[in-house]
């Protein structure tokens, strides 16, 4: 028997489950990803804390390389990132505990609550970044 063969007859034939064709793109799609991503982008920050923990236990030698490429302009928009990276996902998993305890499941609180945990999670951000760079902690 040839492949082609195989294939027709063999294999049966099962419905395609919906996908990204089939259903209309909405905020909470948008949130779930955003999500996910943003845990992914979180381990990242935990990597770069560590190699700082790491640089700080091997001397000021290491340590002074080390802060001269986190205070970078590179090295900024890297832990700016992360900082947003981890403000989003912060907001995205209070919004999954409401959820998980049975609020705002309707459509639109669910498209309502999804919207503010991402500009919550954007303004965190710029805030905590304004209060680095005011208080002197961070410069450019």
């Amino acid at each position: 028997m040839s492949p082609e063969s195989l294939k027709t007859s063999a294999t049966p034939r099962r419905p395609m489950s919906p996908h990204l064709q089939i259903w209309r793109w909405h905020i909470t799609m948008a949130g779930s990803i955003l999500h996910r991503a943003t845990g992914i982008a979180s381990v990242a920050g935990a990597v770069a804390v560590a190699a700082w923990l790491v640089c700080l236990a091997l001397g000021p030698d290491t340590y002074a390389v080390f802060l001269a490429y986190a205070k970078s302009p590179l090295g900024l928009l890297v832990w700016f990132g992360l900082s947003l990276a981890g403000f989003v996902h912060l907001t995205g998993g209070l919004r999954h505990m409401i959820w998980d305890l049975g609020g705002a499941l309707q459509p639109r609180t669910a498209s309502t609550l999804t919207a503010w945990s991402l500009i919550l999670g954007v303004l965190l951000t710029v805030a905590f970044w304004a209060w680095l760079f005011v208080s002197g902690k961070v410069s450019l």
